[in-house]
């Protein structure tokens, strides 16, 4: 039963127009909004990530509202999760609510504003992780928040999680759930994830819910030769080895691999297209002709997007080779990353790649990963390649979909492969569903500066983000 505000809520409606102005904001932008752009100004750049900072921002925002909190630091300095636990009469088991705190590295000097300044202009908020995903913690935490302001009584603990080293780093969930798995277990998580996708015209086009992740797989090519003064080029130098093989590799594209929730997702796109698209993803879906395939496949990847989803991506991501300029190193490497579907085995993948470079002598073999020797690797890949889909037979999924179906009602609501990876593996190996979503609307515009520069989301958006998950919760944890 939802309470009402009471008279502090009316004071704080009245001085906060005069408190955004001194921000240099205008009184239409929203709670959320506001605070991701706080969010924004801690700069959790990773490494070195110093999530610590950002969970003593959160301490300030969730404990006068009655949340039990706990931040909990890693052996890393600097370096901390923070939880935020409103209980519940606990007739049912939590809900939990996951954003990482951490965000990736800028180029400064590409950006039209400060990457940390959390700039809002324009109707939008820019910064680094406006997007991924800072925008999506500001949204999970104005959702749980209201349920204190608005006095909700609940059946279930609500658990908010800002996670620190998702971006990369040995002491994300992984590590939080080996220590301290009492502190975030619960019968269903939200996550990042899937997306809701605008068309030109600014209606929504389609919300995805992610119910699996595609796996990061890395593997390092070596190509090695002789190593010698650079004035007697030799037949086998390293670095023109390995740049042949790397060629081979950009002409080559993986075959579409579609699984059930992908079926699923381009049916719902089928729907929402007219020819000759939807013809083509009608296609996609038959595999029936090959040539019909191929073009299919063709016309459906000029979207970049939609070709991440239907199969195992190749990017390059790193060259290591010499060390001075008058000396042909003797050997040379290449970090290839690799996103695959559900099912993809590792060797699998390292006998095609060397079928496409056909050298025998270029070494493939999987890049080693922080705190794991090689067998720890080689069995957590396993884990990866055997995961299943969460079911879409929770409260949690059905009160996301229908949710959002009501706050976008032209839209289609389909599961989604998450074309990267998250941390929600620390949850789906233990036997926990993970739903995954950037809570706003956004189009490819918008898309296309995540990681990249001038990073946004609209204000707008993250309303109604806000509003869409806030609704989420009620119907799941509401009594």
């Amino acid at each position: 039963m939802m309470k009402s505000k009471g008279p502090w809520a009316v004071c704080l409606l009245l001085v906060l127009p005069a408190e955004l102005a001194a921000q240099g904001m205008s009184a239409d932008v929203n709670e959320t909004a506001r605070l991701l752009a706080e969010l924004i100004r801690v700069d959790t750049s990773n490494p070195p990530g110093n999530e610590a900072k950002l969970a003593e921002l959160l301490v300030g925002k969730f404990e006068p509202l009655g949340f039990e909190i706990d931040v909990i630091p890693t052996p890393e300095e600097g370096k901390a999760h923070f939880i935020a636990r409103l209980r519940g009469d606990g007739s049912r088991k939590p809900v939990l609510l996951a954003a990482h705190a951490d965000v990736v590295g800028v180029e400064r000097e590409k950006w039209t504003f400060d990457p940390f300044a959390g700039t809002i202009e324009g109707g939008f908020v820019f910064g680094r992780g406006a997007l991924d995903f800072k925008g999506g913690l500001a949204v999970f935490a104005r959702a749980v928040m209201m349920l204190a302001e608005n006095e909700v009584a609940l059946t279930r603990d609500v658990v908010f999680l800002a996670e620190a080293d998702e971006e990369g780093g040995r002491y994300n969930t992984m590590w939080l759930a080996q220590n301290h798995w009492e502190k975030i277990d619960c019968e269903f998580a939200l996550n990042e994830g899937g997306w809701i996708i605008k068309r030109p015209d600014g209606t929504v086009r389609y919300v995805s819910i992610s119910t699996a992740d595609k796996s990061a797989v890395s593997l390092v090519l070596t190509a090695r030769g002789t190593s010698t003064h650079s004035s007697l080029p030799r037949p086998d130098n390293a670095i023109f080895i390995l740049s042949k093989a790397l060629a081979k590799l950009a002409d080559y594209d993986t075959e579409p691999t579609l699984i059930p929730i992908t079926r699923q997702f381009f049916t719902a796109l089928a729907k929402t297209s007219e020819p000759p698209m939807s013809t083509y993803f009608q296609n996609l879906i038959e595999g029936k002709d090959p040539d019909r395939v191929r073009e299919a496949d063709r016309e459906i990847s000029r979207n970049v997007l939609l070709h991440a989803v239907m199969r195992n991506t190749i990017a390059p991501v790193l060259l290591n080779a010499g060390f001075r300029g008058n000396v042909i190193p003797g050997s040379a490497e290449a970090t290839i990353n690799f996103r695959t579907i559900p099912g993809t085995e590792t060797e699998e993948l390292i006998r095609e790649v060397e079928a496409v470079i056909a050298d025998p002598t270029i070494d493939v073999a999987p890049a080693g990963f922080p705190g794991m020797d090689p067998e720890q690797l080689k069995a957590m890949m396993k884990r990866f390649e055997g995961m299943e889909p969460s079911s879409q037979e929770t409260d949690l999924y059905r009160a996301l979909a229908s949710q959002a179906k009501k706050s976008f009602p032209e839209a289609e609501v389909t599961p989604w492969l998450f074309q990267a990876g998250t941390d929600a593996f620390a949850w789906r190996m233990r036997g926990v569903p993970v739903y995954g979503i950037y809570p706003y609307p956004i189009d490819d515009e918008d898309l296309s500066r995540m990681h990249g520069n001038d990073e946004r989301v609209s204000v707008e958006s993250l309303g109604q983000g806000t509003e869409l998950i806030y609704r989420t919760l009620l119907e799941v944890a509401a009594k």
